[in-house]
């Protein structure tokens, strides 16, 4: 197994072991319930599998870096897909209901996963890629949802210190500029995607990057 699934792997099990209650918390995703967070992660497995089935025949435009597009805005909650989640959260009613689909569907993302020939090449998004770099960049989704997931659940494992390490490396790329050797893989993060505002020290430790975070990524 790679990062990828290691880390979808680590995620799909942290939502299996949820408490009914707990999908009803917040989530570290602002305005989105836990449940509403596992609901978009069906979205991404979906994803992934269609992804991994449209094969592109041209050379790659992007990579695991460049996959990502940088936004002026945090989303507003307008755009029709992001305002659907949580209606289609809630019409699952039981949370078993939910955790049954997100396990059967991301289950399925990650046999395809393991099974997919890294050197390929896909097509999504408007943009070629092969099929390491797109599962890479998907290490970055799998990581900061992880975080969102744990964010008012301090009992639930969150992710790796491996997928963490990577996903900073790759929103660093994507920056392009370290984050101090200060921040923890975690605060670099959270900082870094403005899930949470630097702090005082935080800030003046960013130096020059303060300018650029947070990275809004879609």
């Amino acid at each position: 197994m790679d990062l990828f699934e290691r880390s979808w792997a680590a995620l799909l099990a942290a939502v299996a072991g949820l408490s009914d209650e707990d999908f009803e918390r917040p989530s570290g995703c602002a305005g989105w319930l836990v449940r509403d967070l596992a609901c978009h992660l069906v979205i991404d497995a979906q994803d992934v599998l269609i992804t991994l089935v449209t094969p592109a025949a041209t050379e790659p435009t992007a990579d695991a870096v460049t996959y990502w597009d940088v936004a002026d805005e945090p989303p507003t909650g307008d755009d029709p897909l992001d305002a659907l989640i949580p209606r289609l959260a809630a019409a699952y009613g039981e949370p078993r209901w939910l955790k049954f689909h997100l396990d059967d569907v991301g289950s399925a993302a990650g046999r395809a996963a393991g099974l997919a020939d890294r050197a390929a090449r896909v097509s999504t998004q408007g943009k070629v890629l092969t099929v390491a770099d797109f599962l890479s960049a998907y290490v970055l989704e799998w990581t900061m949802h992880h975080l969102d997931l744990v964010a008012h659940l301090p009992s639930v494992t969150g992710p790796s210190v491996e997928a963490l390490s990577a996903t900073r490396a790759l929103l660093e790329g994507i920056a392009g500029a370290a984050f101090p050797a200060s921040f923890s893989d975690t605060d670099a993060l959270l900082v870094g995607t403005g899930r949470r505002a630097a702090a005082g020290a935080e800030k003046e430790a960013l130096g020059e990057l303060a300018a650029k975070v947070p990275l809004i990524l879609g």
